[in-house]
């Protein structure tokens, strides 16, 4: 076989699969996971039906989804109603082979100097499919559904870039491994961009409409919102999309914030010299660490399902417009000043007491609140 259709098309490609069913079996995975959660959490059982525990549960749900009733609108565009929920597939399916998920070039399927970049240009493509679900529907709330998504993505697409903008002053590179190798010699990017890395954490949530950024799908307001004319497997090609991208945005903030498949700073630890000198056990290692990350993403994506209420309309996008994006240009701002000066080193200790003081914040015991007798209640 001629060495460059070796190196460049079917090793890529047999990386790409082999990350592709595992991220899969992960999506597999979190419907139950996510619910047991849920379940535990809200004090109920979940799922338990379904073999031991209910694990089966990821198994009989695609089951019931093949085997349910398809349901085409009379009055949708049928066309339209149909590549709606394939096109969030396409960019979600696609941006893996991007990623790296350990030391190179083992697992990396595909390294691009500009790979940052393609990643969010591929990955902004997918609210167009729920547009065009919402719209193709021919339902009022399913088009709601549409133009609430449409304004949420504009409204938090920027503050995501731009939490971006300050990582790449800082390490010079579009490049992903470039980026990690860069946080194995210094410190992981949450420290010098703690305010970057919150608020690509709260976009990467509004970017996935997970609670409680939830007001596309918004059950008490839109019955279920853009999908709500979809059942059986089109439904569930929306919700494989919204899962894949959860996987996708969990494993860019582990790249760029929180060191990749490493697991050390200043060059000490468990960093890609030292997984390569353990040959083939040091790759399998270093994706470990790189998938146990992503899976703390992950369950914090249902920690906050779980805990906060859904947001009003207006305060979401208050939140977008007249805090993240001023907030992130200001980070911009002040990281240009400590680049400029040639002190990035100081804004290590900045970004550790600043985390210091919001762990302090809030840890502290709350004040005891003052009550009204209940004699005062009568007498009044």
């Amino acid at each position: 076989m001629n060495k460059a259709l070796l190196t460049y098309l079917v090793w890529p490609l047999v990386k790409f699969l082999i990350a592709f069913i595992i991220v899969q079996l992960i999506v597999v995975a979190m419907t139950w996971i996510e619910r047991r959660l849920l379940g535990f959490i809200q004090a109920r059982l979940g799922p338990n039906r379904v073999g031991p525990w209910g694990l089966l549960q990821g198994i009989a749900d695609p089951v019931k989804l093949l085997l349910k009733e398809d349901i085409l609108p009379t009055s949708a565009e049928k066309i339209a109603y149909f590549l709606g929920p394939m096109l969030p597939l396409i960019p979600a399916f696609v941006v893996f082979a991007l990623i790296p998920y350990g030391p190179p070039p083992a697992f990396t399927v595909t390294r691009v100097n500009v790979g940052l970049l393609l990643i969010l240009a591929i990955t902004s493509t997918a609210v167009y499919g729920i547009i065009l679900g919402g719209w193709a529907s021919n339902n009022k709330y399913s088009l709601m559904g549409g133009l609430r998504s449409a304004a949420q993505m504009v409204s938090y697409e920027v503050p995501f870039g731009l939490s971006i903008v300050g990582v790449l002053m800082i390490t010079g590179s579009l490049d992903l491994v470039q980026i990690v190798r860069y946080q194995e010699t210094n410190a992981w990017n949450f420290l010098p961009q703690l305010v970057a890395c919150f608020i690509f954490f709260v976009s990467m949530n509004a970017e996935n409409n997970r609670t409680p950024f939830d007001l596309p799908e918004a059950e008490s307001e839109l019955v279920a919102g853009f999908h709500t004319e979809y059942s059986g497997m089109k439904f569930a090609f929306f919700m494989l999309a919204e899962y894949s991208m959860m996987i996708v945005n969990s494993c860019l903030i582990v790249t760029l914030f929180f060191g990749g498949w490493t697991f050390g700073m200043f060059g000490v630890g468990l960093t890609t010299s030292v997984l390569r000198g353990m040959g083939f056990f040091g790759g399998i290692l270093g994706a470990a660490i790189f998938f146990a990350k992503v899976m703390v993403f992950m369950l914090v994506y249902v920690w906050f399902r779980a805990t906060f209420p859904r947001f009003r309309f207006d305060q979401l996008m208050d939140l977008g417009w007249k805090w993240m994006i001023p907030l992130a240009l200001g980070n911009i701002f002040v990281t240009g000043l400590f680049i400029l000066a040639g002190q990035e080193r100081l804004m290590y200790w900045i970004g550790l007491a600043l985390l210091g003081a919001t762990v302090f914040y809030l840890g502290r015991k709350p004040a005891p609140r003052k009550g009204i007798h209940a004699s005062r209640v009568s007498e009044a």
